[in-house]
């Protein structure tokens, strides 16, 4: 008789215990064995739940938020979400800094939570938006006297999250030695907390980066991007550039073309980032170690990304345009 599964009090009692699989058919031309870990399965339909939750309890623990705090966070969407599921729970208040580029699907979800929004509009020195965030959230900071700024780029618990979770779950869930680590980054805290937690247990592990063309997190210079939640227009503080072994960057067309590969041979429907993913792999794999075992992360749901990677007009014009960087 199967166990029964204790009751859990709230949503964020369900963070985390994401199912790790095997890419079978994606990759069948290969005997590397790929496993992703499908982060898209938590409550709010990303990893950004874990990490969402943790800042904010690790916050409240350490004296930093109270009952009258008021969250502020830059976000690009998955980190806001889960912000505002865990701050309905713990009844705080939140402000999410968005931009344009944030899907419209993550914009009806955080006002639906009941974050208040806040859109900057002008794009900042790099040609982007995130800068031009940041200002918007240190004036805010400025005019709210009980304000907390998340600041997922710097908050050393955002790569705690993953460390003490979601790479805790993979070593229980993969048995044998695990080769490579390959994962979208941005922040760079899921890719630090999973490298270093993997690093105990394995430690010949080697870690590949999947970045945007046009991020500049690794010296590459500046350029248009198109889909949010990878890349960044400025270098994290949490980057520690010394325990990432390769980087590969990858065009929005490619990601797009990752997706819908991803969807069509796995039935799994990610977002864009995971298709990142997929096309860095598809570079990587044949210079690879024969035989080996690789362990990626796909970050978030497809069903946010309708109006981008899987919408035919949006591809087109991309496609027109060049994929963007090259």
């Amino acid at each position: 008789m199967q166990a029964e599964r204790p009751t859990l009090t709230s949503v964020v009692d369900c963070v985390g215990g994401t199912p790790l699989v095997r890419l079978q058919r994606l990759f069948s031309d290969t005997d590397i064995r790929v496993y992703a870990k499908l982060e898209m399965m938590n409550p709010g339909g990303s990893m950004k739940d874990r990490s969402a939750l943790y800042m904010i309890e690790q916050g409240i623990r350490h004296g930093l938020i109270g009952a009258d705090t008021r969250l502020i966070e830059s976000t690009s969407g998955n980190l806001g979400i889960g912000l505002a599921m865990v701050a309905k729970i713990k009844g705080l208040k939140l402000t999410c800094v968005v931009d344009p580029k944030i899907a419209k699907t993550n914009l009806q979800i955080m006002r639906s939570m009941g974050a208040t929004i806040d859109m900057v509009t002008e794009r900042d020195e790099q040609g982007g938006y995130l800068h031009t965030r940041i200002r918007r959230v240190q004036k805010l900071l400025q005019a709210e006297p009980d304000a907390y700024w998340i600041n997922q780029y710097a908050n050393e618990w955002n790569w705690k999250a993953y460390y003490s979770t979601a790479a805790r779950e993979i070593t229980e869930q993969l048995q044998g030695p695990i080769d490579y680590l390959v994962c979208a980054v941005s922040t760079t805290g899921s890719i630090l907390g999973f490298a270093r937690r993997l690093r105990e247990t394995h430690p010949a592990l080697r870690v590949i980066a999947v970045d945007a063309a046009g991020s500049v997190i690794f010296g590459a210079p500046p350029g248009a991007r198109e889909l949010p939640g990878i890349g960044a227009s400025r270098v994290p503080e949490l980057l520690r550039r010394e325990e990432i072994d390769e980087v590969v960057h990858v065009r929005d067309l490619e990601s797009a073309e990752g997706c819908r590969a991803l969807l069509n041979r796995e039935g799994i429907f990610a977002g864009g980032s995971s298709g990142s993913v997929v096309a860095a792999l598809t570079k990587l794999l044949p210079g690879l170690r024969p035989g080996a075992t690789v362990v990626t992360v796909f970050p978030d749901r497809g069903d946010r990304y309708m109006d981008t990677v899987y919408d035919e007009q949006w591809l087109a014009t991309l496609k027109q345009a060049g994929g963007t960087e090259s």
